[in-house]
């Protein structure tokens, strides 16, 4: 920049130069603000219901309701089947007086009693399940009714001299196998494991039921020597009791290896 100089030689100040407008503030009109104030307004859209179906389309398409029979209440006690398991409990005391009457007419009555009894234990089990009256208490109930029935003929029959001597360790292993697999199934229902019933426990079921029934016939019947007759259905019904509790016992374990416990 050039610096000017007086007549007398001082430096005289350049003139400045036009001074420049500040930057203009833009007014805003009393409508601007109102419209920078105020939100902008929402949009309002109106969503229509969708439209009911007619009344013969709802009822078309609803689903029909099950008909299925409704199973019987687990706690139910007194039906059919359960009845007739209490009675076939209630002959085991009738069992007890058998020594009462060991003559002809008096084990010919003993007999049918008990045969009758243990085929009320296939009717009861058919009433049950075709009817859906299984109940909590018919579980338990109708094997307990069975085994007393059997552990208690044959007790009577060892007492009475019907089984002899040499005959003493059939019955305890047949009772004793009972035990046995009662246990076992307690423990495998409170483990979450089901013990089925076999092919040879029920064979076993029919050997012992006949042996039974024929040493409590004891004396001739129907022209066969029915003592005689029931100690050999009685050997076939230890030996079905032995193969059928070995089966349960190691089922039951393989159970539980394959479980990884």
């Amino acid at each position: 920049m050039a610096i000017s100089r007086g007549s007398d030689g001082s430096p005289v100040e350049p003139v400045a130069a036009a001074t420049q407008k500040p930057a203009t503030t833009p007014v805003l009109s009393r409508h601007a603000l109102r419209s920078v104030a105020e939100p902008p307004a929402e949009l309002e859209v109106e969503v229509s219901p969708p439209p009911k179906p007619s009344p013969a389309l709802a009822s078309a398409s609803a689903p029909e309701p099950s008909r299925a029979a409704p199973a019987a209440d687990p706690g139910t006690f007194w039906n059919l089947p359960n009845s007739i398991t209490a009675l076939r409990a209630a002959v085991v005391p009738v069992l007890l007086l058998y020594p009462l009457f060991p003559g002809e007419i008096g084990s010919t009555v003993m007999a049918w009693i008990f045969i009758v009894a243990a085929v009320s234990d296939l009717v009861d089990g058919w009433l049950a399940r075709r009817g859906k009256q299984v109940t909590h208490i018919g579980v338990l109930l109708d094997p307990l009714a069975d085994k007393l029935l059997v552990a208690t003929a044959l007790i009577v029959l060892l007492a009475m001299e019907r089984i002899p001597e040499w005959a003493t360790w059939m019955v305890v292993v047949i009772v004793g196998r009972e035990l046995a697999v009662t246990g076992l199934r307690g423990i495998a229902s409170a483990g979450g494991q089901i013990v089925a019933a076999s092919g040879l426990g029920k064979l076993k079921t029919v050997a012992q039921n006949i042996a039974v029934g024929a040493l409590l016939f004891h004396y001739e019947t129907l022209g066969l020597d029915a003592n005689r007759v029931g100690l050999v259905f009685l050997f076939i019904a230890t030996a079905l009791t032995i193969a059928s509790g070995y089966r349960y016992f190691a089922d039951y374990f393989r159970g539980l290896a394959r479980a990884g416990r």
